[in-house]
């Protein structure tokens, strides 16, 4: 794994979970971390605590995410990495014993996951492209986050394995395209994680979950999605598609 001493890396979803541990593991290889998060309070400690900046934002808005862009590069210089983990998990039947879901609760998973996924793609590629490139032509390295869900979504996840699938579509196209600037992008699909979400439900739930995992039979480890994270960033060849980091995981409908 290269040096990141002074390479600016954008961390979305920086306050918790997979984001926070993407933002210390950059740090620790000497990137300048840009942690971006709706929670602002928790994006400043891990900033405090990493020493990087730290940014509110809300990844669905476009002046949100301008704004937060143009405040960064100001503050911090030009990303060359973009590790978005922000998202939520909206779980609701389509059609259930309280009625149908309505329309607006799908557009907000949309927006958020999808939608969002795309708004940060667009802002740090802007200013990837403006970078000088390394040896190999290199300027900038995108990671978007999707799911297992996107693959084999539950009753219950209509709406975030949609957005999740469609973060797995923008994968490929974008490569393409970022390509003639010399920016590659990637995507992430992790399985069943420790993250504040899983974390806060009853253990008996938790066993649950996990007891599906083949091996590792556990759940897995923010530390893990950081450190597939890392390999992205110094493995050059890895370009266009999405990893599954599951530990075989192949959820059943319930």
């Amino acid at each position: 794994m290269r040096d990141l001493t002074d390479t600016v890396a954008v961390v979305t979803g920086a306050a918790s979970g997979l984001g926070a541990a993407s933002a210390r593991a950059l740090a620790q290889r000497g990137a300048r971390v840009a942690a971006l998060d709706f929670n602002i309070e928790g994006a400043a400690a891990l900033a405090a605590e990493i020493g990087g900046g730290a940014y509110g934002v809300d990844v669905a808005s476009a002046q949100s995410g301008e704004a937060a862009f143009e405040r960064l590069v100001a503050e911090l210089g030009k990303p060359a990495i973009l590790v978005h983990c922000a998202g939520i998990a909206p779980g609701r039947k389509i059609l259930g014993k309280s009625g149908v879901m309505a329309l607006e609760e799908f557009e907000r998973g949309i927006a958020v996951n999808l939608t969002g996924s795309f708004n940060m793609l667009r802002l740090a590629a802007k200013h990837m492209a403006e970078n000088e490139p390394d040896p190999d032509g290199q300027r900038g390295v995108i990671i978007v986050t999707a799911s297992v869900a996107a693959f084999e979504g539950q009753i219950g996840q209509a709406t975030y394995a949609a957005s999740k699938g469609g973060v797995v579509g923008l994968v490929l196209p974008a490569a393409r395209e970022l390509a003639a600037h010399g920016i590659r992008v990637m995507g992430i699909a992790p399985g069943i994680f420790e993250t504040p979400m899983l974390t806060s439900m009853p253990e008996e739930v938790q066993k649950g979950l996990f007891a599906s995992v083949p091996f590792p039979h556990r759940l897995g480890r923010p530390e893990e999605y950081a450190d597939l994270v890392l390999s992205i960033v110094g493995n050059q060849m890895l370009n266009g598609t999405v990893v599954r980091l599951d530990g075989a995981l192949r959820m059943q409908p319930r």
